[in-house]
Formats: structure tokens, sequence, C-alpha cells
């Protein structure tokens, strides 16, 4: 094991800004949830035990993709085969798991978040809740899998939400689209039966979406600039 601040220090950076931030949105309660980072056959992940809202990078351990500490001075959390599989099954950037309060909250009721605005596109539709197993277990770790297949969120039932980007900065971003989109269904649901987009609705957003660059900023055209 090395010195704390020789392996992925950058990273590990980036680890304890993103639970701080994750908790001051509302969604780390505690020492409850993880977060980690991959950098080629390296994992930043946070330490078992630690208030997330308040971590500081040397809170956060370093580890191979069989699961061995490389780096840090503390175990990691309970939840590292999820992380690792989640790697090694879909070979994405960064893993955020939360016990936001709205998701968890449907967590506990649903069998699937339906795809009620189009936002959810974003992690792939409607959103698979994993059966429940017990934390930190093989079980949890297989059915979570099993529950993000093609899609970049999934909810864990009784238990919380994961989700995965490529990078961290869109893995913490899907945690707070998943926690939005989950009170959406909440205060609509206590109105009435939500209304579901259906199938064909969602593919004329994905083109829609594609034609127009729905999500990133466009430059005045000169003739709109001419005009002014």
């Amino acid at each position: 094991m090395t010195d704390s601040t020789t392996v992925l220090g950058q990273e590990r950076a980036a680890v304890a800004d993103a639970c701080r931030r994750l908790g001051a949105e509302g969604l780390l309660i505690g020492t409850a949830g993880n977060v980690s980072l991959r950098v080629g056959e390296r994992v930043a992940i946070t330490a078992t035990g630690a208030v997330l809202a308040e971590l500081t990078a040397d809170q956060v351990t370093v580890v191979d993709l069989e699961g061995t500490v490389v780096g840090g001075a503390f175990e990691p959390t309970s939840e590292l085969d999820l992380h690792l599989g989640v790697y090694r099954r879909y070979g994405t950037g960064a893993v955020v798991h939360t016990h936001a309060p709205m998701a968890t909250a449907l967590s506990c009721v649903l069998d699937e978040l339906p795809c009620v605005h189009y936002q959810l596109l974003t992690l792939g539709g409607t959103v698979r809740v994993a059966p429940y197993a017990t934390f930190g277990t093989p079980e949890l770790a297989e059915s979570v899998l099993a529950a993000l297949e093609g899609r970049s969120a999934a909810l864990m039932a009784n238990h919380g939400a994961v989700t995965h980007a490529p990078t961290l900065g869109k893995a913490v971003e899907h945690a707070l689209l998943l926690e939005w989109a989950c009170g959406v269904y909440r205060h609509a649901a206590a109105l009435g039966p939500p209304r579901v987009l259906d199938e064909q609705q969602q593919l004329a957003v994905m083109e829609a979406a594609i034609a127009r660059g729905y999500g990133t900023t466009h430059p005045v055209s000169p003739e709109q600039e001419s005009n002014r």
C-alpha cells in the first residue's frame, strides 16, 4: 500500500468533490452511499464509514480491478463488488450510488420508474428496480448489473439508486436527474395516474434531440447577429 498522496491524487480529490456536491444536494446522508472513478486499471473509490458530505481526498481509496487496495489508508466501501462489476460489464468511467430520498422512496413501491418525462431518455428510458438483496453482497451486485442493462441508472429495491457514465461529472448529473425524475413521478402520482411516453413519442424525442443538438449551446447565426 502506498501513501495516499501518490496514487491517483487528482482523481481522489475529484471523487471527494463529487461526494461533497451530492451531499449538498441532499442525495448522500451520513455514511450511506459510495462514489468511484476509474482510470485505466485503477479505481478511486470512497472508503467505508466515511461521512460523504465532508469527504476529503485522503478518505478515498485506490483499488485495482480485482479489488486489491493499492493506495490509501482505509478499506474501500462495502459495495466494492458492485462498482467493479459495473466497470467490468459496461466499461464505464464512474459510478455513483446514493440513498437519495425520492429514489429510495420509489424503490420501496415500484417495479420500475416509467418514462414519464423525456429527460429520462438520457438514462435510457424506463428505470428498472433491481430486486432487494443485502447490501455488500454478490447477490445485490448481480441484480443491479442486470437492471443496468442498456441503462445508465437503476433503482435498488428498498435501498437506493445507482448511476454510471463515462465521466464522474456525468455520473453525478445522472444521479441528480434520476432524483428529479423520481420527484416528478411522486408528485404526479399524488394527483392521478401519471401518463407515460410511449415508444413512438420517445423515438420522436430522440430524433428531435439529434436534429437540434439538444443539450448543447449554439452560437448565434451571422444573420441573427446582423439583426441586433
